[in-house]
């Protein structure tokens, strides 16, 4: 059981770019000693007078006990929010709450791990890999992206890994291709017992089915939109099959983002399946609504 979250005045330590993506260290006391691998934070953004009033979601990429506790995340800077951070300076003070959600579970003896990540959605491997070293494992990381410039982390990677990987589609680093081309070679050479992934959801769906072939979990991240974090606004829903065999429609902020691959409908994902428990009558009777 992880610890409640926590909502803090964050104080921005750093700012950098690293390739095409800006990273923010923030100095988060209580929600970095919190905070287990996989889980995320939600910053408030455009200040107090602003008129953005949903939080922005971010994996958390490194956790340092220095300042009381720091915690770095990594963005694309796409809209109006991520704007707002991206220009924010150190002393600047941003509003926190985490962590959030529900961690990597980690395997209790030590076990060849393929760790896959897609473009800053690999974030979150990082942390998991200090834990699982801790812990003796093999790490064999598989990261991708667009271009060079899209692939997060492949130096510190290797730094942590015993093996690295990297696809991109247009072959300026690594294989050309993607992550799900590559994956069951990755698998065999590193005899791997599990894989982490985090990556979009096509790929993740794939990586699942390429697991369920060779027999190992697919422990997978899921990288839906989330309005509130929380729970409440039901935006980022999922079907998920539950321990009691039947199809639920889970919250990834909370019941999530870490799901076993297996267990989510990847072909239903965006829709409420007719059987899902709860269903409206109409879809579970095949009827018009």
């Amino acid at each position: 059981m992880t610890d409640s979250p926590v909502q803090v005045p964050g104080t921005v330590l750093t700012m950098r770019r690293i390739g095409a993506y800006q990273t923010m260290t923030l100095v988060a006391p209580g929600v970095a000693e919190r905070f287990r691998p996989g889980q995320f934070v939600a910053l408030a953004v455009g200040g107090e007078q602003s008129g953005m009033l949903l939080r922005r979601c971010f994996s958390v990429r490194e956790v340092k006990p220095e300042y009381g506790g720091t915690i770095e995340i990594v963005f694309a800077v796409r809209g109006k929010g991520t704007e707002w951070l991206a220009a924010l300076r150190p002393r600047d003070i941003v509003d926190v709450a985490g962590p959030l959600g529900r961690p990597f579970p980690l395997p209790r003896d030590p076990v060849n791990c393929v760790l896959v990540g897609v473009a800053h959605g690999s974030s979150p491997l990082f942390p998991l890999a200090s834990v699982l070293r801790q812990r003796d494992c093999r790490l064999h990381f598989l990261l991708g992206g667009a271009t060079s410039d899209d692939v997060l982390g492949a130096r510190g990677a290797r730094r942590a890994g015993d093996s690295v990987a990297v696809a991109t589609e247009d072959g300026s680093l690594g294989s050309p291709g993607s992550v799900a081309e590559l994956l069951a070679g990755v698998i065999e050479d590193a005899q791997a017992d599990v894989v982490y992934a985090c990556t979009p959801l096509d790929t993740l769906r794939a990586i699942t089915r390429t697991c369920a072939g060779y027999g190992i979990p697919a422990q997978v991240l899921v990288e839906e939109p989330m309005a509130c974090g929380t729970g409440v606004c039901m935006a980022c829903v999922l079907p998920v099959v539950g321990d009691d065999g039947a199809t639920h429609m889970v919250r990834t902020c909370v019941e999530g983002p870490v799901f076993r691959g297996e267990r989510v409908r990847w072909d239903d994902v965006g829709t409420i399946p007719f059987d899902a428990l709860g269903a409206p009558r109409a879809l579970r009777l095949g009827e018009r609504p």
